[in-house]
């Protein structure tokens, strides 16, 4: 029966062992996915395009745009049009479109190989460049996940006027651990509505932040697709290097390859898999335009508002309206600077305390789904690396505990400014990152004992080294910018020192990477491009 879960009668007569795999391993991979069920597709559909069909894959790509709309990413947006107004949005326009492409990659090697990114890694490279692999994902979700931690503290402290100090904030953020594993509870489809209804819900308080404050529509458009920043300086050029560090996130690329496995496909197949492939990237692409749309809605918010203006100015405006937090802008002359805690208190100030309040909520619902996908990558992360099956509950209360625990002591013993402040970190940490998901997805693609005819092509394969050399090359610059600005002569020599083992480990994996681009007097021994050496799942032949 169609709708019910059960996989349909052509699929039930492949046994195992025709499949390539053993019972045995059979049983094992059921362990080890992460979903107890698999969204049946729609047969006998002989549209060229079914919607019946899009509905069976869309889920997927909506979870993984909840990386788009994490709260890093709503302070990214909101710095953006507070120094430069609508001069940066093609720069946002031109990132989602880089991440599309490179989650259209992420999501083919899901489908057409039945294992997510971590799990080829693991059998392509040998341990130790696993275990460093793993632990650099592992920083990358570490780092989101206190991102999301400070995201719900600050969105507590304004929903309740200050009564919810920051420090307490951080401990209700314990609670996402409980509705995380009571959502999960009831099924896969209802966890991806959950997720829709928290989207939506975003979607809804900064939509009417947009409406409220009224952009000039003349200018979003042109700052979406003339790509030029008249006037712009280092201050400005910081920030763009920023929106794509925010955008593009490391764990994401592992997420998607594994959330994917989720649909009921046969993969020897070839007309399935292809099929797969091409709703999963209208289901991506419909996902990213509403995120971006999101994106938009805060840049515009704060361009129209807040672009140009002074301390004195906003300082002034709090006072009128009675509002208690005039001492976060000082009598001076100074360009306004703004975080997610200041800039609700911006938006109270000038357009009234339901636009505090209702911007508060849209970032709790960016933080409440944000870390549930990011426990969704932690746990395919630690599967697919070290083969370690832990409990939905270890995994959430492992990465819970490290990102609270620093978090917990900044609330603490400072105030929400030195809060806010970490972000500016952990975009840095994550920029660090991305060279370790991004060189192995292209890598992977692009090896046909993997991939078999859905390997990359030369224009993908060419396209997709210069996209990512663009992009782990604006991130590497955020990264001096930031460690520069420290002006400490001892973090000058660490960072030395760690950039030299950071840069070996990337040129490993770049070797890698050229071989499976086709620089083959690279591979040595046939060790990269030889199936056999690299001990990956024996791959389908695709019936006929």
């Amino acid at each position: 029966k169609k709708g019910d879960g059960c996989v349909n009668e052509k699929k039930k007569k492949r046994s195992p062992q025709q499949n390539g795999v053993t019972e045995t391993d059979s049983r094992e991979e059921q362990i080890s996915t992460y979903f107890d069920e698999k969204i049946p597709v729609p047969e006998n559909v002989t549209q060229v395009f079914s919607f019946r069909k899009l509905w069976a894959f869309t889920g997927p790509g909506f979870l993984m745009s909840i990386a788009y709309l994490d709260p890093g990413n709503i302070e990214s947006d909101l710095q953006s049009g507070a120094k430069a107004g609508f001069k940066l949005l093609w720069v946002l326009l031109g990132a989602t479109i880089i991440g599309l492409l490179l989650q259209r990659l992420a999501a083919r090697l899901g489908v057409v190989t039945g294992m997510h990114l971590a799990e080829v890694c693991n059998r392509q490279y040998p341990t130790v460049p696993r275990i460093i692999l793993w632990l650099m994902v592992e920083f990358a979700i570490i780092g989101s996940d206190m991102q999301e931690v400070i995201g719900c503290a600050i969105a507590f402290n304004l929903l309740s006027v200050g009564r919810i100090p920051l420090w307490a904030g951080v401990l209700i953020t314990i609670i996402d651990t409980f509705v995380f594993l009571f959502l999960d509870k009831y099924g896969l489809r209802k966890l991806e509505a959950f997720f829709g209804f928290l989207i939506t819900i975003m979607a809804l308080s900064f939509g009417y932040e947009y409406v409220q404050v009224a952009p000039d529509q003349a200018e979003v458009l042109k700052g979406m697709f003339v790509p030029y920043c008249k006037g712009c300086g280092p201050v400005q050029l910081e920030q763009a290097v920023g929106i794509v560090g925010a955008v593009i996130m490391p764990h994401n690329i592992y997420l998607h390859s594994a959330l994917v496995k989720s649909r009921d496909i046969d993969r020897h197949n070839k007309k399935e898999v292809k099929e797969a492939n091409k709703y999963f990237f209208i289901e991506s692409s419909v996902a990213l335009f509403v995120s971006f749309l999101i994106n938009v809605f805060v840049v515009a918010v704060f361009a129209e508002a807040f672009y140009g203006k002074t301390n004195m100015e906003v300082n002034q405006q709090c006072n009128k309206t009675g509002s208690a937090h005039t001492d976060l802008f000082p009598l001076n002359n100074e360009t306004l600077q703004v975080d997610i805690y200041k800039g609700g208190v911006v938006l109270g100030c000038f357009f009234g305390p339901a636009a505090l309040y209702i911007w508060a909520i849209g970032i709790l619902a960016a933080g409440q789904s944000s870390t549930m996908t990011g426990t969704y990558s932690g746990q395919f992360v630690m599967e697919g690396f070290l083969n370690l099956r832990w409990s939905r509950f270890a995994r959430v209360l492992l990465t819970r505990s490290i990102a609270i625990f620093p978090t917990l002591l900044v609330a603490v013993f400072q105030d929400v400014q030195h809060l806010t402040g970490m972000n500016d970190f952990l975009n840095v940490l994550q920029s660090m990152q991305l060279p370790f998901a991004l060189i192995p997805i292209l890598t992977f693609t692009s090896l046909a004992s993997i991939m078999n005819d859905f390997a990359n092509g030369l224009m993908w394969k060419i396209g997709g080294g210069v996209t990512i050399l663009l992009v782990c090359a604006i991130n590497m610059y955020f990264v001096v910018v930031y460690v520069t600005a420290l002006n400490s002569t001892l973090l000058y020599v660490l960072s030395a020192f760690l950039s030299i083992a950071y840069l070996c480990f990337i040129g490993y994996l770049v070797w890698h990477c050229l071989i499976a681009l086709g620089v083959s007097c690279l591979d040595v021994g046939g060790r990269v491009r030889n199936p056999s050496a690299i001990f990956i799942e024996e791959q389908p032949e695709f019936d006929s």
